[in-house]
């Protein structure tokens, strides 16, 4: 029996370290997830939310289509908020909105907002949202997103 306990460490060992061969530094256990603005259209505020935070304490990184409405926004932070120090290792959320720069011509104006009315929201803009743990820090520039992650 002790032979059998010392092969299966000596396996585990090389496992470990197969797994742990291609790791990058010590950032693990998050992944980037994209939620289509169809999975929430017809979800109510309180559902989406929801949807929004279970995502997140699962330690992912979430880019949405389009973006959650400013009420929606403020009550998704608020609730984090509450939630720090009530559930283990969560310090909170970083969350991001990036839509166009408005310098558009008003028939283009009228046109987005018409298309915005009919898709129940805004298309034309996306939403980034992750865990204050993994993520540092989004930086918002006109040509790119940096996102900053913990170490």
């Amino acid at each position: 029996m002790n032979l059998f306990s010392n092969s299966q460490k000596k396996l585990d060992k090389m496992v470990v370290r197969k797994k742990t061969k291609g790791a990058l530094g010590k950032i693990k256990g998050f992944s980037i997830q994209f939620l289509p603005y169809s999975e929430i259209r017809f979800l109510s505020s309180d559902e989406r939310i929801k949807k929004v935070l279970k995502i997140v304490l699962g330690s992912n990184i979430l880019i949405l289509q389009g973006r959650l409405k400013p009420e929606e926004e403020t009550r998704l932070i608020g609730d984090t908020m509450a939630m720090i120090g009530h559930i283990k290792g969560f310090r909170g959320i970083e969350l991001a909105v990036i839509s166009s720069n408005g310098s558009e011509s008003i028939l283009d104006k009228m046109k987005h907002k018409i298309v915005t009315k009919l898709s129940g929201g805004d298309l034309s803009a996306i939403t980034i949202v992750g865990p204050a743990s993994i993520v540092k820090e989004i930086k918002r520039n006109p040509k790119k997103i940096e996102l900053l992650l913990n170490k």
